[in-house]
C-alpha cells in the first residue's frame, strides 16, 4: 500500500516518538536516503526508485512543501539548448532534458505552452554574436532555429524592434513546480517515502547499535536533523541546490565551490498590456557580464514577467529586497572569489542594484526591445533567488560538479554540489545522468 506524504511524515514522527520512549529502539532504516526536494531531487528520487523497484528509497526536504525555493522561483521556461558550448554536458542534457520534459507533460496532462522565443539583436555589434549563436544551436541539435529580419521579427512579435533575431520555437513555458511536484507524486506511487520539515544537521557514522541488532553495520550511515531524529541509510544523496555546499561540508567534503546567492526581481506588465508580447523575448547575452540579461517571459497563468535583474542576495532563501541573514551576508562577503568577482563586475554590478530600486532604469532596457512599454506599464513582481556557484578565483562555475569525500561517511555519499541553470529543462536527463554515477559509485 502506498501511503500519501502526510501520512508518511505522520507515521515516521509517531515511529521516532516511540524510539525516544523505547530501549529497544526501532530504527528507520533506507537503502538510499535523497537529501532536498527541489526538482533536482525530485527527479532524481523518482528515477532511482523506478529503476531500483526492491530498493527503499526516503526524501528528506527541509521545508512543509517540496519544490519551494529555486524550483518554484523561476522564469517557467522550457529551454532549448542554445547558449550552451557544443559538445559540453550542459549542451547535451537541455536538449536531451526539453525533450524529456515535453514528453512527460504529454504523458502526465501538465499544460504547457510551446510560445517560441527571439533572441533579439538591437544593435550592429550584436549580428555577429547572434550568427555564432545560431551555430552553436545548429551544432547542439536545437529544433526548428532559424534567423529572422526585422520584418520576421514583427510577424512574430509585432510590437517587438530589432534588426535581426534567432527564432527558436522549440522553446516553451510550463510551471516547473507543478512538474516537480509530479515527479514527486510518481515516487510516491512506486513506494518511496516523503518527509517535510526535517532539516540536516548531521551526516556521520552509526556509532552503535542496540543489543543484538546488526543494523548499524547494514545501514551504517546516520542522517540527523535539527530536531533529533535519525534516519539510517546505506548511501546519501543530497541535492541541496542553496545549500549544497553546507551540506557537503558536513559530511567532511570540500567546502567548495561556495554557493553565492544572486536574487533576479522581475517586474509584471498590467494585465491590459499583455498584448505588447505574445512569446519569450531575450537580448543577445554580453560575454563580458555573467548572466543572460533581462528579457520577456509568458507566464502560463497569462502574466508577462519582465527581467531578471541580478543582484548579490543578503540572505539564501531571502525573495524581498530588505531580506538579511547574518551567516549568509558574511560568508558571502568574506569569499575571495565573491570578491574577485565583484572587483572584476563592479560597474555591472551597480548598475544591476540601480536598476533594482529604480523601476524607470528597468523599463529603458527593456525599451530597447519593445519601444511602446513605459514604466506605467509595469509593477513590481516577484523575486528568485540563483545559487551560483563560485570558485576561489572569482569564476562562476557553469557545468556539473558531483562530490564525494575520503573515509567512511564520505565514501558513501554523493553530493551534487552544482547543478547550473537550466536545471528544470533538464531534470530528467540530469536525474539519469545522477543515477548513473549513483549506480557506478555504490554499486547499486
Amino acid at each position: 500500500k502506498h501511503f500519501h506524504k502526510n501520512s508518511i511524515s505522520t507515521l515516521i514522527k509517531f515511529t521516532w516518538a516511540e524510539k525516544g520512549s523505547n530501549q529497544n529502539k526501532s530504527v528507520v532504516t533506507y537503502d538510499v536516503a535523497v537529501v532536498g526536494a527541489g526538482i533536482v531531487g525530485l527527479a532524481t528520487a523518482r528515477e532511482l526508485i523506478l529503476r531500483h523497484p526492491s530498493l527503499s528509497f526516503i526524501l528528506l526536504e527541509k521545508e512543509k512543501e517540496l519544490a519551494v525555493h529555486q524550483s518554484g522561483h523561476n522564469s517557467g521556461v522550457i529551454h532549448s539548448g542554445i547558449y550552451y558550448t557544443p559538445g559540453s554536458l550542459k549542451a547535451r542534457l537541455c536538449v536531451r532534458g526539453a525533450n524529456l520534459a515535453y514528453e512527460y507533460c504529454e504523458k502526465k496532462g501538465i499544460p504547457y505552452k510551446r510560445c517560441g522565443k527571439l533572441i533579439v539583436a538591437v544593435e550592429q555589434e550584436e549580428i555577429s554574436r547572434l550568427n555564432a549563436l545560431y551555430e552553436r544551436g545548429m551544432k547542439n541539435n536545437v529544433r526548428d532555429l532559424s534567423i529572422v529580419d526585422a520584418k520576421g521579427i514583427r510577424e512574430r512579435e509585432p510590437y517587438c524592434r530589432g534588426l535581426m533575431a534567432l527564432d527558436s520555437p522549440y522553446t516553451g513555458i510550463v510551471d516547473w513546480r507543478m512538474v516537480a511536484l509530479r515527479y514527486g507524486t510518481d515516487f510516491e506511487e512506486a513506494g518511496g517515502t516523503v518527509v517535510t520539515e526535517y532539516e540536516v544537521s548531521d551526516i556521520s557514522m552509526v556509532t552503535e547499535s542496540p543489543a543484538g541488532s546488526t543494523e548499524g553495520m547494514k545501514y551504517p550511515i546516520t542522517v540527523r536533523s535539527k530536531k533529533g531524529n535519525e534516519v539510517q541509510c546505506r548511501y546519501v544523496l543530497t541535492c541541496g541546490g542553496l545549500y549544497s555546499d553546507r551540506l557537503s561540508q558536513i559530511s567532511g567534503c570540500s567546502p567548495e565551490p561556495r554557493i553565492v546567492p544572486f536574487r533576479g526581481d522581475y517586474l509584471v506588465l498590467k494585465p491590459e498590456k499583455n498584448y505588447l508580447v505574445k512569446g519569450n523575448v531575450y537580448p543577445v547575452p554580453d560575454p563580458r557580464f555573467p548572466f543572460l540579461g533581462v528579457h520577456f517571459t509568458p507566464r502560463m497563468d497569462g502574466s508577462i514577467w519582465l527581467g531578471p535583474n541580478a543582484i548579490l542576495a543578503f540572505k539564501r532563501e531571502g525573495y524581498k529586497m530588505y531580506d538579511f541573514n547574518i551567516r549568509d551576508f558574511a560568508d558571502a562577503l568574506s569569499f575571495r572569489g565573491l570578491q574577485k568577482l565583484v572587483m572584476r563586475n563592479i560597474m555591472y554590478g551597480i548598475g544591476e542594484m540601480y536598476r533594482g530600486f529604480f523601476i524607470g532604469a528597468q523599463v529603458k532596457i527593456l525599451q530597447k526591445y519593445i519601444p511602446e512599454l513605459s514604466p506605467s506599464d509595469v509593477l513590481r513582481g516577484p523575486a528568485g533567488v540563483r545559487a551560483q556557484a563560485l570558485d576561489r578565483n572569482g569564476n562562476l562555475v557553469d557545468d556539473f560538479v558531483f562530490d564525494g569525500g575520503v573515509g567512511d561517511v564520505g565514501s558513501r555519499v554523493l553530493h551534487v554540489r552544482n547543478a547550473p541553470s537550466p536545471a528544470a529543462t533538464s531534470s530528467l536527463a540530469i536525474a539519469e545522468m545522477i543515477a548513473d554515477e549513483l549506480e557506478c559509485r555504490f554499486s547499486l
